[in-house]
């Protein structure tokens, strides 16, 4: 009865010499009162002596989804907002970025950089999801909104000019933390403490205004991308036809078991965001590649990156290199986080080509982009908020940017989660590979999180390629891993290290 929402338009988003372009509001427009009327949920035509029978449980299932949104809305929309505090004393890293918030220029730079995130969260009143009655995510869509936090962060690094930041950013006045100078500072341990020159008090004349003229040109460059930030946004709209957007992530996830209202992994997420890039006009200059059994291999990553080294002949016309996204699923610990591992997991939030850590606390689901000592620093997706109509020109973005920074202690961390990189060129990759095995061989942990090795996942007798197969990855050893002795494996899709 219902049309296949799987398939997206190749006119609705389009990317041409790497910038994105759109069709015209008023075709988008049409499009979506289209596929309302198309897409009404109807009674399906039954004889009339079995019509009320057939029609009673329909009846019911929407009187059900009433009250489970009410109760939503009123668990998730209403929150108490307390003030997250930061030390003086110690750094802040987020995603390869470090602040220490001595002076108010510090301060204002990282707040410029933490609301510039994009933060996706629970939407309710939109179209019903296919095969339910559900008009919100609340409740269960946790994960997946996390996902899509996790890939809005490598498409901003992929679309946007270096170091962008939201223009409209300092209209977010009521940001929501403090900063205190604790009696005893509690450094991270491992983590120096980054020097940030003088302060701008005691800077020349010369070098001031070279800085006041840096500030103004990226000004004007950031708000020159707004359109692009715009039109990002709204890949992750809540309508069917929007490629990112939770109805069709929802879709995606039917092929794993999943539907609307269950449970998703960091695991399935991941790979749900995998098949939904390869799906749409990004593919074309970006892919996204998932590790299987905790490793990435390497020339499975060239191989999708760089087609036509597959190609006996290469294509002079096909594009010499996609930027990839590259997905890794780990387990770090058996029912709670192994503490082996959080230094590990500070020094891969300290890169700049980390694009964050969606895991979060057990069935609770957060975004990790940083930390502070021993306290990670999030995005959280359970919050309720009115969906928004993309159609109506210069739609407001505040709701999808956070003015308040949170934290939590590291040992609350659910050891399942799924780490992300981003790469935009071969050179980068490359430089990702030994800058991230670094990091992973100073691990005192006997196993690291996990690998990199030089082959293809069918080298070592992996039934598919990772950047081909979904679902849970399998439980197989690579050969270097062979004859280590046993890991013992446990619930999910992981591999416990």
């Amino acid at each position: 009865m219902f049309r296949n929402m799987n398939s997206v338009s190749s006119n609705t988003v389009s990317f041409v010499a790497g910038v994105m372009q759109e069709e015209p509001l008023e075709s988008r427009r049409q499009q979506t009162l289209e596929w309302q009327n198309s897409h009404r949920f109807r009674p399906h035509p039954v004889p009339s002596s079995s019509r009320e029978a057939a029609e009673e449980p329909d009846e019911m299932d929407k009187l059900k989804a009433k009250l489970m949104s009410a109760w939503n809305n009123v668990k998730y929309g209403w929150t108490v907002k307390t003030k997250t505090s930061f030390n003086k004393t110690s750094p802040i890293f987020v995603l390869g970025h470090a602040y220490l918030l001595n002076s108010e220029d510090e301060v204002e730079r990282f707040r410029l950089d933490f609301v510039s995130r994009i933060w996706l969260t629970y939407r309710r009143e939109f179209p019903q999801l296919e095969g339910s009655t559900l008009t919100t995510d609340c409740g269960w869509g946790c994960m997946l909104r996390s996902g899509q936090m996790l890939l809005a962060q490598g498409l901003l690094l992929h679309l946007m000019p270096p170091d962008w930041t939201w223009p409209d950013a300092h209209q977010l006045t009521d940001v929501d933390f403090e900063i205190f100078r604790p009696r005893s500072p509690v450094r991270a341990a491992g983590v120096p403490i980054p020097s940030f020159g003088a302060p701008r008090a005691s800077t020349t004349p010369e070098k001031s205004c070279s800085s006041s003229q840096k500030k103004k040109t990226e000004s004007s460059r950031d708000r020159q991308a707004e359109p692009t930030h715009q039109k990002l946004v709204t890949l992750f709209g809540d309508q069917p036809p929007a490629p990112f957007g939770v109805h069709q992530l929802v879709d995606i996830g039917k092929g794993s078991g999943k539907k609307a209202g269950d449970w998703y992994g960091p695991s399935v997420v991941a790979h749900i965001l995998r098949k939904a890039v390869a799906k749409t006009s990004v593919g074309q200059s970006l892919a996204v590649y998932v590790a299987q059994d905790c490793t990435v291999y390497k020339e499975d990553v060239l191989q999708l990156c760089d087609p036509s080294l597959s190609q006996r002949v290469a294509d002079p016309s096909s594009q010499a290199w996609k930027s990839v996204i590259i997905l890794v699923p780990v387990r770090l610990g058996g029912e709670a986080l192994n503490p082996s591992y959080i230094e590990c997991v500070k020094n891969i939030l300290s890169l700049d080509c980390c694009i964050g850590i969606i895991g979060g606390k057990p069935k609770h689901s957060l975004y990790f982009i940083g930390f502070q000592d021993e306290q990670l620093l999030y995005l959280d997706p359970h919050y309720c908020q009115p969906v928004v109509d993309f159609t109506q020109a210069n739609f407001s973005l505040e709701s999808f940017h956070c003015s308040s920074p949170k934290k939590m202690p590291f040992s609350r961390m659910d050891p399942s989660c799924t780490i992300g990189f981003y790469a935009r060129t071969k050179e980068d990759f490359e430089s990702m590979c030994s800058v991230v095995g670094m990091v992973l061989s100073s691990s005192k942990e006997k196993y690291p999180i996990f690998t990199f090795v030089d082959g293809r996942g069918q080298d070592y007798g992996l039934v598919a390629l990772s950047s081909n197969h979904f679902g849970p990855p399998p439980h197989l050893l690579s050969a270097e891993q062979r004859g280590r002795g046993n890991i013992r494996q446990g619930s999910e899709e992981f591999v416990f290290l």
